[in-house]
């Protein structure tokens, strides 16, 4: 591709990322979920009005999909890769974080850093966390990006693990992680351990924020297959702050 050719893609897609309410609306579809245009911009303190033109441009540019039901309209990430994209980028911001001016927001900023869903995967402490540990025992070889080796494959089928094949996702991929800036695992096996987490009763949300706590069952389980330590999977919620 010319050095050129892709020159007015990224000044529109960078242009569009850098108006703090589509940025906002960007940072809160992380959790996966499909937000209304009224639920967003409340989240964001705009009036309806704006929402609806901000999120129209979104739609437009193909960052999101929308979807109605009846009356409703709801809109979400586009796919994993815009949301693992947006997770990339605001990682990439090398300045310190500013000190919160709330116990409550200190708290919060907390939980997300230890443990947190990246739109279907695990990120934060625990979902790097999870990487190492694969790492380390084979699961992963993360010496050219990150790929699934055979005895990973033979644990994701022993976990029973749903993967769709001939799925468009890569199997596995490396997201890079906003609060450790390390790689925590993506792609079609990262979501699926994050969906049998959840099903599994090994994590549960934290209200209705990104944030996940890792359950008694969880912690023995994720000591039992991959063998973490418990002091790196109890996060501040459990009182380990």
């Amino acid at each position: 591709m010319d050095s050129d050719q892709g020159v007015p893609a990224l000044a529109t897609m960078a242009g569009l990322l850098a108006d703090p309410t589509r940025a906002r609306f960007c940072l809160a579809m992380l959790d996966g979920r499909a937000w209304t245009a009224g639920e967003l911009a409340r989240h964001a303190g705009v009036a309806a009005s704006t929402a609806t033109e901000h999120l129209n441009a979104l739609v437009g540019r193909g960052l999101l999909v929308q979807e109605r039901q009846g009356r409703h309209r709801y809109v979400r990430l586009a796919a994993p890769d815009v949301a693992e994209l947006i997770e990339g980028l605001v990682a990439l911001d090398a300045r310190p974080v500013e000190p919160e001016r709330s116990l409550k927001a200190t708290s919060r900023r907390r939980r997300l850093a230890h443990a947190r869903t990246c739109y279907d995967h695990l990120a934060g402490t625990v979902g790097v966390a999870i990487t190492d540990a694969m790492s380390d025992r084979g699961l992963l070889d993360s010496g050219r990006g990150l790929a699934l080796t055979p005895r990973g494959a033979a644990w994701v089928g022993e976990l029973g693990l749903a993967v769709a094949p001939g799925s468009r996702r890569p199997v596995v991929r490396a997201c890079l992680d906003w609060t450790e800036r390390r790689p925590h695992l993506a792609g079609a096996v990262g979501a699926a351990l994050c969906g049998h987490a959840f099903s599994a009763g090994w994590i549960a949300r934290v209200g209705e924020t990104r944030a996940v706590t890792v359950t008694p069952a969880g912690v023995e389980a994720f000591e039992d297959l991959l063998a973490i330590p418990p002091g790196t999977l109890v996060g501040p919620r459990d009182g380990a702050s």
